[in-house]
């Protein structure tokens, strides 16, 4: 088989599994895995795939910068912050990971409602100006990509609080790679307030499944629940209805 119908191969796989495993793929082909590998290498190497260890991933394209995101599927964001406000109760403590599906979640918090909102991005903390909420506001450097705080005083920060909700904010959502971002130090904080907070939750448009961003954050069984459309294509949502993820639509 020439190297073209292998790379053919490869991307295709990539796009109807979500994964393709080195191995598995040598056995069908009747090849060496080391063939395989060596053009998982190159197409990694053009930016056609990201390698794991076993085999590769879909490359995910670059988000848009802040602004331009704030015009993606909007009403599908309105509806899952509607439906993610829905989960929160009185007294709680809740942290807010930054991003323009978690702001429709601030924006549909009653006004009156009385619990502690938590957050490390100043846009965030923005849209409860007018709320009674308590408004924790986490310091650090700032990651304008995503407009959130860093570093070791975030980290510090975040070390000292318990949450009962989290609700995370990612780009990829895959049954293998787990949740991931595209930037390490992001990736690094969503883990440490996911590890001081009870129940994690993550609100979810149709374009993240199936992707996955470069660095990990968690398992998708490590969730409290999945927060997505009602009307989500079913083979999307398949390797998720396993029952160890709370599949929550809106």
């Amino acid at each position: 088989m020439l190297t073209t119908q292998r790379r053919a191969m490869i991307s295709a796989r990539l796009a109807r599994d979500g994964q393709l495993v080195a191995k598995a793929l040598a056995d069908e082909l009747g090849l060496s895995e080391d063939t395989i590998r060596r053009d998982l290498r190159e197409m990694a190497a053009e930016g056609l795939l990201k390698r794991v260890h076993g085999g590769a991933l879909p490359l995910t394209p670059p988000l848009p910068d802040f602004a331009a995101r704030q015009a993606i599927a909007g009403n599908i964001k309105r509806r899952l912050g509607r439906r993610a406000a829905e989960l929160v109760k009185p007294g709680q403590v809740v942290f807010l990971d930054g991003g323009t599906t978690n702001a429709e979640i601030a924006r549909a918090l009653p006004y009156d409602l009385r619990v502690t909102i938590v957050t490390h991005s100043p846009t965030i903390a923005a849209e409860l100006e007018r709320h009674d909420a308590e408004v924790v506001l986490i310091g650090g450097r700032l990651y304008k990509h995503s407009m959130v705080t860093t570093g070791a005083a975030a980290l510090s920060a975040i070390e000292q609080i318990r949450a009962d909700i989290f609700f995370l904010g990612v780009t990829g959502i895959h049954p293998a790679h787990g949740l991931s971002t595209g930037d390490y130090e992001e990736a690094a904080i969503k883990r440490a307030i996911a590890r001081h907070t009870a129940e994690t939750y993550v609100l979810a448009t149709p374009e993240k499944f199936g992707a996955a961003s470069p660095h990990r954050i968690m398992s998708v069984g490590e969730l409290a629940g999945l927060v997505v459309p009602a009307d989500m294509e079913a083979d999307l949502l398949s390797p998720y209805q396993d029952g160890s993820t709370t599949l929550i639509t809106a």
